[in-house]
């Protein structure tokens, strides 16, 4: 337990059902809407939950900040802006220079067009590497070099929304959405800071992206299925744009910030995934007593044999329990899973709901009662077991 309580006073979502809480809880309530929000035809016979609309201007009103940022970076800004806003400290220079940012990321997007580009002049080039060099620096965004890269997405939130306190980027796939959430959590108990932005983002409209995980044989093909009733290769990417203000208790108190639930709890861990690996490494985090209506937002992929045992495990403790597997809605949006399910549960406590089931074979004992406490999970595809416990305040 915490020796400071960890609240948190803001949160920022966009995904493919919209932004903001009101958008978000309106369509997982929607059958009809959370189908609508999945895009089954423009890389098909894959599926992806792409970010339709964003205001850019609303938070990087400077074009050049925009041209700067391919949409992976646009999307963690954005939702930095609006956590921020809604903890009330979007403006203030003061709170802003005392804010520390913990981001986590993967390397960056390439510029495809410009890749295509350069393929097709390569031809009949009788010095091709003099061309790419050439073409490379005339034609990447001054951010980018091949790529953009993974501390830039910190920077840029830095930049643009005037974050000044310490920043650290994290790399890792699912594990480092849970560790920039843990260490802000650990720093904020301890008294190394009171006030932390944490941030993540993911673009799944990507070709690139879909090649890099289709080559491991994990992305769902052909007809769309419930997350839980998937095969081997059984995962949807989506693209969100995550960000949660942490803040200890007596801080927000003292300049009045209304805390919208309590994070009671992090945990992380690895396990070498053999079989019941996962599902051990999760029970030895698993510390929760029984009998208080709980929900369970679970950040399962939908791929490969882990998101089987993580049914299982949640099937064996189903007792008070109501799961969602958010991917169904959202799509599995990597590094930004547990903070964005994060997000969704502190709006679920803090309205005192449970939206339905997203899958054909829900695990649920509660029904829609008032959940008391929620309970997030972060089974990564390959590595990594995280668990937050959120409470009302």
């Amino acid at each position: 337990m915490a020796a400071r309580q960890v609240w948190i006073t803001g949160v920022g979502l966009i995904s493919a059902l919209g932004e903001g809480r009101d958008a978000h809880l309106a369509a997982l309530a929607d059958p009809g809407a959370v189908a609508a929000a999945r895009d089954s035809a423009s890389f098909a016979p894959f599926h992806v939950h792409p970010i339709r609309h964003l205001d850019l201007e609303r938070f990087m009103p400077r074009r050049g900040d925009q041209r700067a940022m391919g949409p992976w970076m646009q999307y963690g800004v954005h939702a930095s802006g609006l956590a921020l806003a809604e903890a009330g400290v979007l403006g203030d220079a003061a709170l802003l220079g005392r804010t520390h940012l913990l981001a986590a990321a993967a390397g960056g997007e390439r510029d495809l067009a410009l890749d295509e580009e350069i393929l097709a002049g390569l031809a009949g080039r009788e010095r091709p590497e003099a061309y790419i060099n050439t073409r490379l620096t005339e034609g990447l965004r001054p951010t980018a070099f091949l790529a953009q890269l993974s501390n830039m997405f910190a920077g840029n939130v830095s930049i643009v929304l005037g974050v000044a306190g310490s920043s650290r980027t994290f790399m890792g796939e699912e594990a480092a959405g849970v560790e920039i959430v843990r260490v802000a959590w650990r720093r904020i108990a301890a008294g190394q800071g009171d006030l932390f932005l944490v941030t993540a983002s993911y673009n799944a409209a990507r070709a690139d992206m879909l090649l890099l995980h289709q080559t491991g044989g994990r992305l769902l093909a052909g007809p769309w299925r419930g997350l839980w009733d998937r095969p081997a290769g059984g995962m949807t990417l989506g693209s969100v744009g995550v960000a949660l203000v942490l803040e200890a208790a007596d801080h927000a108190r003292a300049r009045g910030a209304r805390p919208i639930a309590r994070l009671a709890g992090v945990a992380h861990g690895w396990s070498d995934r053999r079989p019941g690996a996962a599902s051990r490494a999760a029970a030895a985090q698993w510390d929760l007593p029984a009998g208080v209506p709980t929900l369970v937002l679970s950040g399962a992929s939908g791929a490969g044999p882990v998101t089987a045992e993580e049914h299982a495990f949640l099937a064996g403790r189903a007792e008070g329990l109501a799961v969602r597997g958010t991917a169904a809605a959202l799509g599995h949006p990597v590094e930004a899973a547990f903070p964005a399910n994060l997000g969704l549960a502190a709006w679920c406590v803090d309205a005192g709901i449970a939206f339905p089931p997203l899958a054909t074979d829900p695990i649920e004992s509660v029904g829609s009662a008032a959940p008391r406490r929620a309970v997030v999970t972060g089974w990564g595809v390959r590595r990594g077991e995280g668990l937050g416990v959120l409470e009302a305040p």
